[in-house]
This record gives structure tokens, sequence and C-alpha cells, in this order.
């Protein structure tokens, strides 16, 4: 079976750095699976918190997360800085991917690239919603 493959856009909108805790550690001594979407996550928080939103309030709507890609690129350790970009695209009615790249910052090497699928979702009503269009704005300037 093929790798899977995931490009990444020449531009990203923001950049965060996060060090790798302990609990980010897998039982094979480096960045375990799980705790790769959590950094996305983390790191989709900080953009939006530098817009004045969150993934329950952009603009009056949440965010519900509808699928995820992982390809690894090299190993990372406790204690390792990770700078985390982050880059909106495939921006639709209803939702967009962003796109996260992680790379060490002591050593330059890229350790993961993410992608996570994004609808925009009306909690009182439980059913998705238009991408506001200051989101839009943001991702398309």
């Amino acid at each position: 079976m093929p790798r899977t493959r995931l490009d990444l856009p020449d531009r990203f909108l923001f950049s965060t750095d996060v060090a790798l805790r302990v609990s980010d550690i897998n039982y094979g001594g480096h960045l375990g699976n799980d705790a790769v979407l959590a950094l996305a996550q983390e790191a989709r928080m900080r953009f939006l918190k530098s817009h004045g939103w969150s993934e329950q309030d952009v603009s009056g709507v949440g965010m519900i997360m509808t699928d995820a890609v992982v390809v690894y690129r090299s190993e990372a350790f406790y204690g390792d800085v990770l700078s985390i970009d982050v880059a909106v695209a495939d921006l639709q009615q209803l939702g967009c991917d962003f796109l996260f790249r992680m790379v060490n910052k002591a050593s330059g090497k890229e350790v993961a690239r993410v992608k996570t699928g994004i609808v925009f979702f009306d909690y009182a009503t439980r059913k998705p919603a238009p991408m506001p269009e200051a989101f839009r704005a943001v991702c398309t300037q």
C-alpha cells in the first residue's frame, strides 16, 4: 500500500511553539500518535484565540472535527520544542481544512504533518452552519 502524502501550502497564517510534556511521550520513548492530534488542537486553539475566537465560538458558531490525517516524518522526544505552523485550506460553504507542520526547533527536522477537516456547527440547533465571513476573511487575506 502506498504511503499517505500530505502536501503543505507555501504560506502559513500562524505559528506557535509547544514544548513536549511527559504525557506526550509513549512507551517507545518518543512523541505518541495520540499526542500529535492534541498538539494540532492546541495550535488551532492558539490561532483562533489570536483572532478573539474559540472552537465553541467563531463569530457565533462552533467547530467540529470531521476527519484527520497524520504523516510522521521524524521522532520527537520529551522536552523538545516544536514549532507548529498553521494554515487553512479548501474553504467551502460549511467547513475547511486546517493544515499543520510540526518542526523540531533545535534540529530543524520536520516531525509531522497534520490535516484536520473542520465543519462549522451550531450547537444550539445541532446542525452544520455556514462558515462565518470573518473567518473566511482572515483565511483569504
